[in-house]
């Protein structure tokens, strides 16, 4: 069989539902696609754990000091997981790590952002991590079967970070009118990024990804699906998304204001209000455990 011809084989395979595992044969641009894909997933959650672990030592409460300490754990180790299955497609995790304490690869728009209050956190760990796993429910059938099989167990983890978020919410937002107020506050400034968050629309037909199944949905429908599901419930607790534009037609379409793109791409690359910061703490802190993976990585050998 010809190059040309394994790799109509491999299209037709995945087109139709298939999956591959790490072992199969696969086109190299099809590699390097779903490596890209899981590694700015996994930056994504190594970073994510930044916003709220700024709060740790803030939270009201012993109780809210241990979920959210047990959330950023179980996000440090979705990072981990995901690592793995990046390095089963040929990129070491130091090099992957490098990449991203270089600036080199991305990670998610929400996680360039500073957070102002309590009510932050919980704005974060229930809309932030909402519109992530709109996206993530639908990469449990990705044609990578490793990834897949990962998304579950990441999925079923961050629907309990969900309702931990919603409960700090409805907690402050049955308190006092200033603990309303700053939920309120927190919304209107998480807005702008949750709705650029899944990316601007793009034409399914010309999106490999989607034609490889790696990912099953498009921008849009996403976003749709977020709106859909959650403008309802934001409201029904008293809180109002800060667009006038706002809305659902007969069809049940959403239309909304359109998101600020050009922030969006000077974020993700970079440029964003925390960017510099988050990116300098985790390099003191690679830095700083350094001596750490030198003692394991030196055991191997020893022994």
């Amino acid at each position: 069989m010809s190059e040309s011809e394994r790799v109509q084989q491999f299209n037709r395979h995945v087109a139709s539902g298939g999956k591959v595992e790490a072992t199969d044969w696969m086109p190299e641009e099809y590699r390097q696609a779903v490596c890209r894909f899981v590694e700015m997933h996994a930056n994504s959650e190594l970073m994510g754990v930044l916003p709220e672990r700024e709060w740790i030592l803030r939270a009201p409460t012993l109780k809210r000091k241990l979920a959210l300490s047990a959330k950023v754990q179980d996000e440090v180790g979705h990072a981990q997981l995901l690592y793995r299955v990046a390095e089963d497609l040929g990129k070491p995790r130091q090099a992957m790590l490098a990449d991203l304490l270089a600036g080199r690869t991305k990670f998610h728009n929400v996680f360039h952002y500073p957070t102002h209050s309590w009510a932050d956190v919980g704005i974060i760990a229930w809309l932030v991590d909402a519109a992530a796993i709109v996206a993530q429910q639908a990469l449990r059938e990705s044609s990578y079967a490793p990834y897949g099989r990962t998304m579950k167990k990441i999925c079923w983890e961050e629907s309990v970070h969900i309702l931990h978020g919603r409960d700090v919410v409805l907690t402050m937002m049955n308190g006092t009118a200033r603990q309303r107020a700053l939920v309120q506050d927190a919304l209107e400034r998480w807005w702008g990024p949750l709705m650029q968050m899944h990316g601007p629309r793009t034409d399914p037909a010309k999106d490999r990804d989607l034609a490889w199944r790696i990912k099953n949905k498009d921008n849009e429908t996403l976003r749709q699906e977020f709106l859909t599901v959650y403008v309802p419930r934001i409201r029904e607790i008293g809180l109002e998304p800060p667009d006038p534009e706002l809305g659902q037609d007969d069809t049940g379409r959403w239309h909304y204001t359109e998101p600020d793109w050009k922030e969006l791409y000077a974020v993700v690359t970079g440029h964003g209000p925390k960017s510099a910061e988050r990116l300098e703490l985790r390099r003191l802190h690679y830095a700083e455990t350094q001596w750490v993976r030198d003692t394991v990585m030196a055991a191997p050998l020893a022994a």
